[in-house]
């Protein structure tokens, strides 16, 4: 099975990396999709995000980082995947991803979407609140991976 993990990833988190090694787990490949023009303003650039997603994840095997825009389906379906995967946290996250989960059906039928539990360490953790957290001067070394701590730092220093 293939499946698609898509997300903005501004910045990916160890709670996205989570997700994408405990998904690959059970598929022959995982494409974790990076948003090329998300609906929110992100603190890092496609460009950015795109090659700090392939850098935290170029370790693990059956992943492939690829950029898309539109939909997720239409992605899908180029891409010829039957799945897409969905990390839940709150039951606040369950209600929002349950209602794309149900308009993803109706676009395309044949797409299934997986749900997968985060892990409770990671359960409170948001790529909004690592850029809080980041603005206001905290440490972000235990929900990044190096190279995106680095990369914060770095764009925290610019600003």
């Amino acid at each position: 099975m293939k499946a698609i993990y898509p997300g903005t990833f501004d910045p990916i988190t160890n709670g996205h990396i989570d997700i994408a090694e405990r998904a690959v787990s059970f598929l022959d490949e995982l494409i974790v999709a990076v948003a090329k023009k998300p609906s929110k303003n992100c603190f890092f650039s496609y460009p950015e995000r795109l090659g700090l997603v392939q850098e935290a994840l170029s370790s693990i095997s059956k992943i492939k980082v690829l950029g898309f825009e539109g939909l997720v389906v239409d992605f899908a379906r180029i891409q010829k995947s039957n799945a897409i995967i969905r990390g839940l946290r709150t039951m606040s996250d369950f209600e929002y991803e349950f209602k794309m989960a149900l308009t993803n059906k109706n676009l395309s039928p044949e797409i299934e979407t997986l749900f997968l539990m985060t892990h409770p360490q990671y359960s409170f953790m948001s790529s909004q609140l690592i850029k809080e957290i980041a603005f206001l001067g905290g440490d972000l070394a235990n929900f990044l991976p190096p190279e995106v701590l680095k990369a914060v730092n770095q764009k925290r220093n610019e600003g």
